[in-house]
This record gives structure tokens, sequence and C-alpha cells, in this order.
């Protein structure tokens, strides 16, 4: 029974991976979107305890878009005992812990602890409750971890398989490599300090030229400012490549013109020889 012909070829990612543990899922929807949330993540192990409708529900396939091979895998259970029994860490989602005491976390700091958990070799599950009411207190009882999710203390209610995905989102970001930023330069690269100054010695020959920077005391200034422009973010060869373009065109074509803006001339001369167009 699938709803896409083959589907992904999805898989575990790492060695020792949590099981997502849905206790008595309400809708076959969301126990398919839970699963297309956990492929995201980089879960495989599924685990259904008693699901209102029976399993398995041809409506899940439609809505796991390809996670086909994560419902193929799961597995039932009758009970939440028997869905745990071989995990050494249990970590139930919890919206509101009551008359407990028990180790809390929020979803990034429970992502981090099953990653340890992982690395010492223990097996791992997360606990999410039904649409309607969540965890039960004795469901949390198997849990010796509850997670909760911070959101806006207003409205913080969630879908079942939006709560699976962040599960899933953080703890495929606790153990992914990638920077928060980075400069995609695809099939340039990031310019040497040396062409950025050819660039500027460019630059500048030009704007003497063109009299730009006429004004000596202002000069240094000005070329700093100038320098601060370019130097202020991560300038690709291909961008110094289409500058130095720009400002050999932009000279050229005011050779062409041979054009000289007549208050320009007037301060050239002005600084040459303050005397020498005097009537």
């Amino acid at each position: 029974m699938t709803g896409r012909e083959g589907g992904a070829e999805i898989g575990p990612v790492g060695e020792n991976t949590p099981a997502v543990i849905l206790v008595r899922p309400q809708l076959a929807e969301n126990i398919g979107a839970a699963a297309r949330a956990m492929a995201n993540g980089g879960l495989f192990h599924l685990r259904l305890v008693a699901p209102r409708d029976g399993w398995p529900l041809e409506k899940a396939w439609r809505m796991a878009s390809g996670a086909d091979r994560i419902l193929e895998a799961a597995t039932l259970h009758e009970t939440l005992a028997d869905a745990v029994a071989d995990r050494e860490r249990v970590f139930a989602t919890c919206p509101r812990p009551r008359h407990v005491i028990v180790e809390t976390m929020t979803a990034r700091g429970a992502a981090s602890a099953l990653r340890d958990a992982a690395a010492r070799g223990l097996r791992t599950g997360i606990l999410f409750g039904p649409e309607r009411a969540g965890l039960l207190a004795d469901d949390l009882a198997h849990a010796d971890t509850l997670v909760q999710i911070p959101l806006n203390p207003a409205f913080n209610s969630m879908n079942l398989a939006q709560a699976v995905m962040v599960m899933a989102y953080e703890w495929w970001t606790s153990g992914d490599p990638t920077p928060p930023a980075r400069l995609v330069t695809n099939e340039t690269r990031v310019a040497s300090k040396d062409e950025l100054e050819n660039f500027f010695r460019h630059l500048v020959s030009e704007l003497d030229a063109c009299g730009f920077l006429r004004n000596q005391q202002k000069r240094p200034g000005m070329i700093r400012n100038i320098r601060a422009l370019f130097q202020r973010g991560e300038v690709t060869e291909q961008e110094l490549r289409t500058l130095h373009g720009i400002v050999t065109e932009l000279a050229r074509g005011r050779r062409i013109r041979g054009r000289v803006e007549p208050d320009m001339l007037e301060a050239m001369l002005d600084e040459k020889d303050p005397d020498a167009h005097a009537s």
C-alpha cells in the first residue's frame, strides 16, 4: 500500500538514531506527515502505539510525500511499555508537566542530550501524544526526561506532525556542520587582498585622471572611505573583474567624448595656477 510508486530511497542516517513513538495517534494523515518530518531530520524508526484506526492506513502514505520506507518499516505496539522496552533513555514531549519532579529540557537541549546518549551507545526514544489531549500522566511515567518546545505562551498548540518536525529538525541540526551563515560564490571565489589592492590602484588612477580626487586635503580620507566600502564585504574575483571592466569603460568613454566639465576644468586650473586665467 503506497501513495507514490517507490518513494524516496531513505534509511537511517547514523547507526543509533532515536525512535519516534506516536502514542495512540488518531489521524492517518498525521502519521504520514510525521513520517515526512522524520525523513527531513534523518530519523527512520517509527513506532505506533495503539493507533485509533488501526494500521496500516492508506491516507498515511498519501501524506508521507515519498517517505514510504519509514511507514513500511514502522512497528505496531499494543502498549507503550512494549514500545519502549528496548530503550535506555526515553524523552517525552509535554507542553504542561503537572505534579511531577522530572528533568525538563527544551527541544534543542533534548536534541543535544539525545546526541550524547547515542554517542554512548544508549538507545533512545521520543514520545509524542495523541492529537486531542497529548500524553497522559501514565504515559509520562515511562519517560525520564520531558521536552517542552518554547513557543508563544498565548498560543502554543501544535499539530502532532509539527511537534515531530521540530524535534527532527533539532536532532538534525545538532549534528550538522553547516555554518550559520556562508557566502555562496558558486563558480567564483573570494578575491585575495592582492587582487583587491590591484583594483584599488586601477580605480584611484582613473579617479585622479577624471579629477574626482582633485581636492588634495580631502583625497586621503576619500580614498580610505572608498577602500572601506570594498573591504566591508567578501568581494569575489568575478565581481572585481566586473568592476575593473566598469572603471575601464567609464574612463574609455570619457576619453572618447573628450568631455571635461567646465567647472571641473576651472577647478583644475585653479589648483595648478590660481592666476592662470585671471583677467
